[in-house]
């Protein structure tokens, strides 16, 4: 008895670890001058994001306290995206450029936008 019911807790604790990602299409919006410029449109894929232009790379997605889209564009941006955000269908993200003055380039922003899910 004691082994089934450690069977059944294991089972339990394997079953229900879920972490939240990313998936779906966005339209990416950047603002300029208080006004938002629709971009582009995204795919996320697990940890992994491409845009719909095939010029653009494609780029890896970091998930822990903060989101982290790498190689954003260009190898230098990286977007930040708060983790309550995920669940949201307009998400706002923050732009950061890595070779920036700052000791951590996270702490300055050099932008903001948007990704609205398309449904």
């Amino acid at each position: 008895m004691k082994y089934f019911a450690l069977i059944i807790t294991f089972l339990f604790i394997n079953l229900n670890p879920k972490t939240d990602k990313i998936t779906g299409r966005y339209n990416y919006l950047i603002e300029d001058n208080n006004t938002y410029i629709l971009k582009d449109k995204i795919t996320f894929n697990d940890s992994i994001f491409a845009f719909d232009n095939k010029y653009m790379p494609k780029g890896k997605v970091s998930y822990g306290d903060v989101i982290i889209l790498d190689n954003f564009i260009n190898t230098d941006l990286i977007i930040s995206i708060s983790k309550d955000q995920i669940k949201k269908d307009t998400i706002d993200f923050y732009m950061h450029d890595k070779k920036s003055s700052s000791v951590n380039y996270l702490d300055i922003s050099s932008g903001k936008g948007k990704l609205i899910k398309i449904k």
